[in-house]
């Protein structure tokens, strides 16, 4: 029991944010495990959909402060990373992966 009413107060906000970070961290779980489910399965439509969908739970959740930008940053990439492997044309991708594959095929073509 609080002995002040800031303390009183404190308490319930927490109580507040604790409920709302639950359920984000839930959603944002739940479309991270549909978005990898589609991916594997192999089915163009459903995984650009819900790719798109847990990047945007994944960001939301970061800036809304309920898990660190640095842990969703590092999800979507591994998602993403998962989703170039299966559909390599599908998902503009700007980084490393593409970078260092194009030059072996440039280097093959060559031979």
């Amino acid at each position: 029991m609080a002995n002040k009413r800031q303390s009183a107060k404190r308490a319930i906000q927490e109580t507040k944010r604790q409920i709302r970070n639950t359920t984000v961290k839930s959603a944002t779980k739940s479309a991270v495990k549909k978005a990898i489910e589609a991916v594997t399965t192999k089915d163009m439509s459903k995984a650009k959909e819900a790719y798109m969908l847990a990047v945007k739970a994944l960001s939301k959740a970061a800036s809304k402060g309920t898990i660190p930008k640095t842990r969703a940053s590092r999800k979507i990439g591994r998602l993403t990373l998962l989703a170039k492997r299966m559909f390599p044309d599908a998902l503009p991708v700007k980084g490393t992966a593409a970078k260092k594959a194009a030059p072996k095929a440039a280097v093959s073509a060559k031979k």
